[in-house]
């Protein structure tokens, strides 16, 4: 069980790894992943701690548009509310599986506000 809350970028590592390990192996998003994006891991990994280090610990090593990725990927495969949904998932039952806290809850929140504004323009730009 979780003890400790989220404090240096390797916790976000951790957490990182743990949730795309879960979003691979997953048969309702996987796919994307997998299939439509062909994923480079080696990559994203390192990018996406960078930008959940800006957003949780306030280190600015974040300065990429992760909206622009995401329109080319909803044009090849249209994103929808399941997937976004499902990704949600994943990312709390990895977050739980590993911490507990006040950086934990901030994540879960900042996720949740992520997936909303970016199904809205997904769904805007169908």
């Amino acid at each position: 069980m979780a003890t400790r809350d989220i404090s240096t970028r390797a916790d976000i590592e951790l957490f990182v790894n743990d949730f795309y390990d879960r979003v691979r192996k997953d048969n309702h998003i996987g796919i994307i992943f997998n299939e439509v994006v062909h994923m480079n891991w080696d990559e994203h990994i390192p990018l996406i701690t960078d930008f959940w280090e800006t957003i949780l610990l306030d280190n600015p090593v974040y300065s990429k548009n992760a909206m622009e990725k995401h329109y080319h990927v909803n044009k090849i495969y249209p994103l929808q509310q399941s997937h976004f949904d499902r990704w949600l998932e994943l990312f709390s039952n990895s977050l739980d599986q590993h911490f507990e806290g006040p950086v934990v809850e901030l994540a879960k929140k900042r996720a949740n506000s992520i997936a909303s504004v970016m199904l809205f323009k997904m769904q805007s730009a169908q």
